[in-house]
């Protein structure tokens, strides 16, 4: 059975698996994203695993399941302070896109440097490597963000702008805690050792995602701390995609750095 299953064109699997998923979810009473977001999130599902297979499928499925769960943590406390996130958490296309278009841009670069029946020469194998590491980078940046968030706006007893670190309250742009900051190294090594089991990335890939997600993490406290509120334009959702972007990045160029050394 799975055998006839798994001979299915990639594509049709990505159409079939993601719409069964898609009446499942509208059919349950609590909704971890909009109408429309289940829409995006469909398109996503598709694309991911048209380019990367259930592998890169596991991880986006990983980061959705536990980066909605983590919005969760503390709702009634972040409520009462007028720090949650909007609509109960539930997340639109905007939340979609906003923290899974950079891995979308690496899976479909991913897919056409492996789109040929001829062997590939050594540098476009390399490529893809690197792809991939961009692709469990930018995740592992996204959901390291998240929980850093979320954990630090429900339990964080001390919180300090990055920039200055003076106490400021809770759910303030920029605002770090120890509480915070060490949930999402941990969420970062979750996601890694993931792609790492299901051999997306090495072992030496594992720590870079971590590096990377640490070092994105706190990029993306500094801008919301000095840029954010200067530009209407700079809304969460573009500096969620310039966080998971810095995050690939860092994972590339230490990947690069890797194997020249």
């Amino acid at each position: 059975m799975w055998s006839q299953v798994s001979s299915l064109n990639p594509w049709i699997i990505a159409v079939l698996l993601n719409s069964l998923l898609w009446s499942i979810a509208l059919a349950i009473p609590k909704k971890l994203l909009t109408p429309a977001g289940y829409l995006h999130a469909w398109i996503l599902g598709v694309l991911v695993w048209g380019c990367l297979g259930w592998r890169g499928y596991v991880v986006v499925m990983f980061y959705f399941l536990v980066g909605s769960a983590v919005t969760r943590i503390g709702m009634a406390e972040k409520e009462a302070a007028g720090i949650a996130e909007k609509r109960g958490g539930a997340r639109g296309p905007e939340n979609v896109w906003g923290s899974a278009l950079t891995a979308a841009i690496c899976a479909v670069a991913y897919f056409f440097v492996n789109w040929s029946v001829f062997p590939l020469p050594h540098y476009l194998i390399t490529s893809s490597s690197l792809l991939l590491l961009g692709y469990v980078a930018s995740f592992a940046t996204k959901l390291s963000d998240t929980t850093a968030s979320e954990v630090g706006k429900a339990y964080g007893k001390r919180t300090f702008l990055i920039t200055t670190l003076q106490p400021v309250d809770r759910g303030t742009e920029g605002a770090v805690s120890l509480e915070g900051t060490l949930a999402g190294v941990v969420a970062s090594v979750a996601i890694a050792l993931l792609g790492w089991g299901i051999d997306l990335i090495d072992s030496l890939g594992l720590v870079w995602c971590v590096l990377a997600a640490f070092v994105a993490t706190n990029v993306e406290s500094f801008i919301g701390a000095t840029l954010q509120d200067k530009f209407d334009w700079m809304t969460n959702e573009v500096v969620n995609f310039i966080n998971t972007s810095i995050g690939a990045v860092v994972a590339i160029s230490l990947g690069v750095f890797g194997l020249v050394w």
